[in-house]
């Protein structure tokens, strides 16, 4: 079954929690604060595999996380850091952001690539003691980081792409000209997923894709069309194979401006994409005839005609260089944009807010995810730890906007549903 585009979840690490622990020794009566920090959370680690074709090992398996730190220990141990998940993906592998459609990361390169960052381990109570604070009993939490959804599209890398009606013998010529090990049968559709081989001759060399066959309606999604075309869109060069045989009593004329129908359909961009025709199974009788009509049509044109037999291997060294003789023309496309979603994630992991509300019983609320984070750092049976949560409301400016917010010295509000007494 081809698998070029799947939905998975995708979660970093949660930062481990800073310890509270004090010295308990036998001869120092008031050991002081050595509770150590919590482990980073393993990241989210995309890797480009060039021994994969398909995005097959995701049909059944959608959701990735990876390892949590471990919390702090005493005698200032730091909690163990989480493992990095490295999940491998084929070269060509686009990763969108499911909820915007926006792209995450184009991996066209070998090698890997960090998309979720695990969380910061929480700091020890040692890291809280001073001149006056001189037996904290509270430490911070780890950062929690946040699940996303990503869709992986896998868009084949190759310099020039063999596209055609089925059976016309892409697979066969590509396991002609390269180490590749195409299926290959007499039936429609042996080819269900893109094959690649690296060509080679006189020191050169390119990759050439055996994109599966296309049929008419295939833009508008007939057959498994819009996936096969979605692997045309990153070729150098498209090479347009046509049986010029007449064995299945098709018109190759007309089977060509099919093709190039469905291109056109399918992207603009895709139909301005250099082009050249081979034409196929010249060793059958009469497949002349089918040339003829071709050169005919085409060469008018001023699109190139490469007779062949992939059989005999008639032709088949004049098309190779024919392809590298085009393909020295034309640029190595652009990756695409990557358009800022990693930076927005982080902003969103790094920049917590808060609400001031009233409500209808005349109560003042202060909620967010700014609030549950200070919530998560103290302990209200502690005095120290309460000062500590004192400063941070100065800090993060609250005090600040409660004034602004009209709130009265003695008045009562609630934070995070807790009820405290405003004093200013």
């Amino acid at each position: 079954m081809l698998v070029d585009r799947v939905k998975i979840k995708i979660k970093a690490g949660n930062g481990g929690a800073g310890a509270v622990s004090f010295r308990r020794e036998k001869y120092v009566p008031n050991g002081g604060p050595n509770g150590g920090d919590g482990g980073k959370g393993g990241d989210i680690v995309f890797e480009t595999s060039k021994d994969m074709r398909t995005l097959s090992d995701f049909r059944f398996h959608k959701k990735f996380h990876a390892q949590d730190g471990e919390k702090g220990k005493d005698q200032n141990k730091f909690g163990k850091a989480g493992e990095d998940l490295v999940i491998k993906v084929p070269l060509g592998t686009v990763i969108l952001d499911a909820e915007t459609g926006k792209v995450v990361a184009d991996l066209n390169v070998l090698g890997q690539r960090i998309i979720l960052k695990g969380g910061n381990g929480g700091k020890g109570n040692a890291r809280f003691a001073n001149a006056t604070r001189q037996a904290p009993r509270f430490a911070t939490p780890g950062r929690k980081t946040v699940e996303r959804e990503v869709i992986l599209e896998l868009k084949s890398i190759a310099d020039a792409g063999l596209v055609g009606y089925p059976s016309v013998g892409k697979s066969t010529l590509l396991s002609v000209v390269s180490a590749a090990k195409p299926k290959i049968a007499e039936y429609h559709f042996t080819t269900l997923s893109p094959n690649l081989g690296v060509v080679s001759k006189n020191d050169n060399s390119f990759i050439m894709a055996d994109i599966p066959g296309l049929i008419e309606g295939a833009s508008e999604g007939a057959g498994l069309g819009h996936y096969f075309l979605r692997h045309i869109e990153r070729t150098r060069l498209i090479v347009h194979i046509v049986d010029v045989s007449g064995m299945e009593g098709r018109d190759p004329v007309e089977d060509y401006f099919a093709i190039r129908k469905e291109l056109e359909n399918y992207s603009h961009e895709l139909a301005m994409k250099k082009e050249i025709v081979v034409a196929a199974k010249m060793d059958i009788p009469d497949s002349e005839v089918g040339l003829e009509m071709l050169k005919e049509e085409l060469e008018p044109l001023g699109i190139k005609i490469f007779p062949i037999s992939a059989v005999t291997k008639e032709g088949v060294s004049e098309l190779i260089d024919g392809i590298m003789d085009e393909l020295k023309d034309i640029p190595v496309p652009e990756p695409l944009e990557e358009e800022g979603v990693l930076e927005e994630w982080q902003d969103y992991q790094d920049n917590f807010t808060y609400e001031i509300t009233r409500d209808e019983t005349g109560m003042v609320n202060v909620d967010g995810t700014l609030i549950d984070s200070i919530f998560e750092r103290i302990d209200p049976e502690d005095p120290d730890s309460m000062r500590h949560f004192e400063k941070l409301l100065i800090d993060y400016g609250i005090i600040d906007a409660l004034r602004k917010f009209g709130v009265k010295d003695g008045e009562e509000i609630r934070m995070d549903g807790e009820p405290f007494d405003f004093v200013d």
